[in-house]
């Protein structure tokens, strides 16, 4: 049995596109496991290899009917358009909504450009993916360092407070605004023994006192401790 029957004549291509994506992909997947997030390293490394497997699909496994029959035809966007518009449910499951904070939508981003970079590595595109996987890389790393600063400018008042899991939000809430204070950001995180941590701050150009606050949280029943940080 003949080798070519297994291997097509363009393999050598092929193996190359796929592990450009992989290296690709892996670098934006590298960056998202250094911070913990959902999808990683090996989650975007697949979704880049597997982009990339359907556009060498779509521009080459149908050469064959093409050759044999003339009247085949063929859009070689087909397959990719399905790819960039599927990915969603999977970008989609890396988002967490917890109360009103909202995790995951950058990593959900990262992993529908990956999508994208592999359709352009299978194309053959090597120029432009590795200009738009350096310009990802870039905007995961040096923007994430300016938006924690322009946080930190922001709200610079945090309040801190452990509670149980069955405390109603608006309790907390209300402390603030019967003290007429905005809350422009709360972050809630799972701590051992299912209990709770919010993360409640407040912009810093807000004026109030902090021991009257700290005591109606502390009043609450569900709240076991509370601090405070300018």
């Amino acid at each position: 049995m003949e080798w070519s029957y297994f291997f097509d004549d363009d393999i050598f291509i092929f193996i190359f596109r796929i592990m450009m994506a992989l290296l690709l992909s892996g670098l934006i997947g590298f960056e998202r496991e250094l911070k913990n997030h959902s999808a990683g390293f090996r989650t975007h490394i697949l979704v880049g290899i597997g982009a990339c497997l359907m556009m060498l699909l779509s521009l080459y496994g149908f050469e064959e009917f093409m050759d044999q029959y003339e009247n085949v035809r063929f859009d070689p966007a087909r397959i990719p358009s399905y790819v960039i518009s599927g990915i969603g449910f999977l970008g989609a499951g890396t988002i967490i909504v917890n109360g009103m904070t909202i995790r995951g939508l950058t990593t959900a981003a990262s992993i529908w450009t990956v999508a994208g970079i592999g359709l352009v590595v299978g194309a053959g595109m090597y120029d432009i993916a590795t200009i738009t996987t350096l310009l990802v890389l870039l905007s995961l790393v040096f923007l994430n360092k300016i938006e924690k600063k322009k946080f930190n400018t922001n709200s610079k008042h945090v309040f801190y407070i452990k509670v149980e899991p069955n405390i109603r939000l608006n309790q907390v809430l209300a402390v603030f605004e019967d003290a007429n204070l905005y809350v422009n950001k709360i972050d809630i995180k799972k701590q051992e023994n299912d209990y709770q941590k919010l993360i409640i701050g407040l912009d810093k150009k807000q004026t109030y006192q902090a021991a009257p606050l700290l005591q109606a949280l502390s009043n609450i029943t569900e709240v076991i401790q509370v601090s405070h940080r300018d």
